[in-house]
């Protein structure tokens, strides 16, 4: 093995660090582009955690109203 020249390794490595963050910002970049244009199509959806947290609050304070003030 000559030692001289460098190793698939080193390269690899050198060529993943720039080449992947750039495509990894890009992907990022037309991930939101895309929501962006689902939304202003309106087809936008509530996740179903939000909707939950809603609900229990609702139901909460209702209780809290009921408990505390009768």
């Amino acid at each position: 093995m000559n030692t001289s020249e460098p190793s698939d390794r080193g390269r690899g490595a050198e060529k993943s660090t720039g080449t992947e963050k750039l495509n990894w910002i890009d992907r990022r970049r037309e991930k939101i582009r895309a929501e962006v244009e689902r939304n202003r199509r309106g087809e936008y959806t509530v996740p179903t955690w939000v909707l939950a947290a809603a609900l229990i609050l609702i139901v909460g304070a209702w209780l809290a109203l009921i408990f505390l003030v009768g």
